[in-house]
């Protein structure tokens, strides 16, 4: 594994009686793009804005390079930052605007000149170099903030809710252009996000954090497939939550029942849950298969009863209700839709892969 470039050893900041971040450490490699993700006061933001210098940690340390950056001056740590708000001088022009950073840093006319050239390039607008801040869409207005904050070549690029103002079309494109970006600069991102669709589509990792700590990290696919905690498995992707009762549980799998009595089993779970424990089952709506009582032919499974039937273009999404009238969500290809024998009323059937379940302590 590459050594880490950004180290941060166990952040803490606390504000009187109030835990922002607690005793946070992450290890983040030279040209990777790991995003915060997470609800709004998970401590997310306050984790990167101590790391820009514009909020001290009660405790804890940051290493850039292996050098300590928690002493360095935030105007010193030659970091690049990008806000939700765009933060351009509505009096300079979009040059003028990426070319401020390397006057502030005393650059040479000619350097200034080629570096700005570069940069709105590198964003794909050179021809709006004259034009004014005032003059651009929002999606154009932060791609301006996106050269200005990369043009002195900062190490590390801290963006913060950069696209929460826009439209979800405009976002999606500019999610597009990030990617393209850090690709082609290789620069190291920190990003701040609490849309997990953002976070799987941009991210080399992600850090998923929730009240003050991260919870887990790892690349979107690791998350959505084996997520450490049940806040993990509800905010990456979308999930069922099942009451469960343990009956046993060993190398061998977990055997339980549900509330009605229905018994369940799941293969290769490391849960400290015991025989005699409650808990609760994970299964992702996609990984579930629905039959109508008539079509399944004395197949085992969950006897549901369905709510509601939606088309959604490539998937059929069906609602249904268990016999201790929890309602859980089934995801099934469209196709499945001209054969399935399910409306609205139907008794059926629903099961699922036994190695797809994964089970955690009751919330």
């Amino acid at each position: 594994m590459t050594a880490a470039f950004l180290q941060i050893q166990r952040l803490r900041k606390t504000y009187d009686d109030v835990v922002a971040i607690d005793h946070v450490s992450l290890d983040v490699r030279k040209g990777e793009f790991m995003t915060f993700l997470g609800p709004s006061g998970s401590g997310k933001s306050t984790t990167l804005y101590i790391v820009a210098g514009f909020q001290e940690p009660s405790e804890g340390r940051v290493l850039l390079d292996g050098k300590p950056l928690l002493s360095v001056a935030p105007n010193k740590r030659n970091i690049g930052m990008v806000f939700q708000r765009y933060t351009l001088f509505p009096h300079l022009t979009v040059g003028e605007n990426v070319a401020f950073p390397l006057r502030v840093r005393r650059r040479s006319d000619r350097e200034v000149q080629a570096k700005v050239e570069q940069m709105l390039k590198l964003v794909h607008l050179s021809d709006c170099r004259d034009r004014m801040p005032a003059q651009l869409s929002g999606g154009q207005q932060q791609r301006v903030a996106i050269a200005r904050a990369l043009a002195y070549d900062p190490p590390v690029l801290l963006m913060d809710e950069p696209l929460s103002a826009l439209d979800k079309k405009l976002r999606e494109e500019i999610q597009l252009e990030l990617r393209r970006i850090h690709q082609e600069t290789g620069v190291t991102i920190l990003y701040v996000t609490h849309d997990q669709e953002e976070a799987l589509r941009l991210s080399d990792r992600i850090a998923v954090f929730n009240k003050g700590r991260i919870e887990q990290v790892g690349t979107g696919e690791e998350l959505y497939a084996n997520p450490a905690s049940r806040f993990v498995a509800s905010f990456i992707g979308n999930s069922n939550f099942l009451p469960v009762r343990v009956m046993s549980n060993n190398e061998r799998g977990m055997n339980g029942v549900f509330p009605n009595g229905h018994a369940v089993t799941a293969a290769h779970l490391a849960s400290v849950l015991a025989a005699g424990d409650d808990g609760t089952l994970m299964i992702r709506p996609e990984q579930m298969r629905i039959r109508a009582l008539q079509e399944a032919h004395g197949t085992a499974g969950l006897p549901v009863t369905v709510r509601d039937i939606t088309y959604l273009g490539d998937a059929m999404h069906y609602a249904v209700a268990t016999p201790w009238q929890q309602e859980i969500s089934i995801r099934m290809p469209a196709a499945h839709r001209h054969d399935s024998g399910l409306v609205i009323g139907t008794e059926a059937l629903v099961d699922w892969d036994a190695r797809d379940v994964r089970l955690f302590a009751q919330a």
